[in-house]
């Protein structure tokens, strides 16, 4: 990863976000997916900007993208991309999802960005620098007890039967503080101090790639629900904690 990655995600960014504006609160093409998810015509318009532009600026590198799958499987280098994350946010006009963008160098994340393409608010995490929120330094806070998290997740239903139960444990021992919805923009969030825990399952690469650095540039730390750090071969259970020491007070309620 270099500079030149980095400038270049946030073009990428731009690229998505001039595409997905026009669509908000419009008119477009809905279809479902296979696995019943929506897709609008702005997911595939955006992924497909973003994909111009990389082939023309990284011809060399792969690509894993949520609408349009996985172009050089086997290179060492590989941008994965989520054009909305969000879609059902999107649909009904709250402007809570965004674009994820992340590198990813062998299994491990190296570069994210969260693009929130409405009301212009941009994360850039990259492995061993400071996350930026629109240009400044984006730190989590110190919340040393779960009674005292604030703890997000995108909807209960998500979980399947036993990681629901697992969830609903920590909600309880959070003491019911649970603020549901958001999808990447909670992880966001969560690295500018607002929210302490993040709790998912049935995430998938493109849903997580971006996070990782994002959330760990801000001082947070993220892993799956066994407590490794997260990457290309992870399950899709995630944790993200802007209090380090709240990870290990979550792990066994989890389980």
């Amino acid at each position: 990863m270099t500079e030149d990655d980095i400038a270049l995600a946030a073009r990428l960014a731009d690229a998505a976000g001039a595409v997905i504006r026009p669509f908000f609160r419009a008119h477009y093409s809905v279809e479902a997916k296979a696995d019943a998810t929506p897709v609008t015509e702005a997911d595939r318009a955006a992924e497909a900007a973003i994909r111009a532009v990389l082939e023309i600026e990284r011809p060399g590198d792969g690509i894993i993208g949520e609408e349009y799958g996985v172009t050089r499987e086997g290179a060492e280098r590989r941008w994965v991309l989520d054009p909305i994350d969000g879609t059902r946010s999107f649909m009904t006009g709250r402007p809570i999802f965004g674009t994820l963008i992340a590198l990813i160098e062998g299994e491990t994340p190296m570069l994210g960005i969260i693009d929130q393409p409405i009301s212009r608010e941009r994360w850039i995490g990259a492995r061993g620098q400071p996350t930026l929120f629109n240009g400044a330094p984006a730190r989590t806070r110190d919340c040393a007890l779960l009674a005292d998290a604030h703890l997000g997740t995108t909807s209960p239903y998500l979980f399947d039967t036993t990681t629901r139960r697992g969830f609903e444990r920590a909600a309880a021992a959070a003491a019911g503080n649970v603020v549901l919805g958001g999808d990447c923009y909670s992880y966001g969030l969560l690295a500018l101090g607002q929210l302490d825990l993040v709790i998912e399952s049935g995430l998938k690469l493109y849903d997580f790639a971006a996070l990782v650095p994002i959330v760990e540039g801000a001082g947070g730390r993220m892993c799956d629900w066994r407590g490794a750090p997260l990457d290309a071969s992870s399950d899709g259970r995630v944790i993200a904690a802007g209090d380090a020491g709240l990870i290990e007070q979550i792990l066994p309620i989890l389980c």
